[in-house]
């Protein structure tokens, strides 16, 4: 089988940065800061680069589907599609070829807008070197773009870790909040950066403030000199305070 190669970087930037969310969603009170268009997609994409499409996760979505979304954003637009929990929580990587194959058969749709893979573990997974190191080669067999993993358990943090997803160019997810040393730091292969920020003091609740998200653009804007593309996802969304987040720290980059 012959990898399907990634949409080109080289057409956005030299080093591009991609701020989005976890979903589409735009808040009643964010709607004004959007444009118009057909559908909360095409709102969406009016303001802001990517989106991390986490349905994904959860169930599977026809190739015509991807090709709707794809075809509903601007030429530039990148989606991150989120791995099926059967794969990383369910098989824990195991056997997991014939489901890889038919996930990347639906995510054709997307075409040339499809930006990166997201893998999320669980946070009982600890790292079995071997099972991962077939998983992966596996994932690259099939997909030669930017690959973002997020551990959830402390044994994926060490020199170990680091050297497989070095060999496998995958990049270690920048958390917020961090579960362990190191955890919100990018990690892995130093081509691409992926920052996931969950909300905090209250995952998935709580706003960022301005000087927060200040430091974090001082964090991405350092890794233009390493990585060649960087990614920041707010999953902040149960009180929908991730698109205000996104579009602040977007103003602060361009800023800066």
């Amino acid at each position: 089988m012959k990898p399907r190669k990634p949409a080109r970087s080289s057409k956005i930037s030299a080093h591009s940065i991609h701020v989005g969310c976890a979903g589409w969603s735009i808040p009643r009170a964010q709607r004004d800061q959007f444009g118009d268009g057909s559908s909360g997609l095409a709102r969406y994409a009016s303001r802001l680069s990517c989106v991390e499409i986490n349905s994904s996760f959860y169930r599977s979505h026809r190739p015509e589907t991807y090709a709707r979304w794809a075809a509903t954003v601007p030429a530039l637009f990148r989606f991150c599609v989120k791995l099926p929990r059967a794969i990383s929580h369910d098989q824990r990587l195991a056997q997991a070829g014939p489901m890889l194959d038919r996930f990347f058969d639906e995510t054709a749709g997307l075409g040339d807008k499809l930006g990166c893979m997201l893998l999320q573990l669980p946070p009982s997974l600890a790292l079995e070197p071997r099972a991962a190191a077939t998983f992966f080669a596996m994932l690259r067999g099939r997909w030669e773009g930017h690959v973002a993993c997020e551990p959830r358990h402390a044994s994926w943090f060490g020199e170990r870790a680091q050297a497989l997803l070095l060999r496998n160019r995958v990049a270690r997810v920048a958390a917020d909040p961090a579960r362990h040393p190191g955890a919100a730091e990018p990690g892995g292969h130093p081509g691409f950066a992926y920052w996931r920020w969950h909300g905090s003091p209250r995952m998935y609740y709580s706003a960022y403030g301005e000087a927060t998200l200040r430091r974090l653009a001082d964090s991405v804007s350092a890794a233009r000199r390493i990585a060649d593309e960087s990614w920041v996802i707010f999953d902040n969304t149960a009180h929908g305070h991730a698109s205000a987040d996104a579009l602040c720290l977007q103003s602060l980059l361009r800023s800066g």
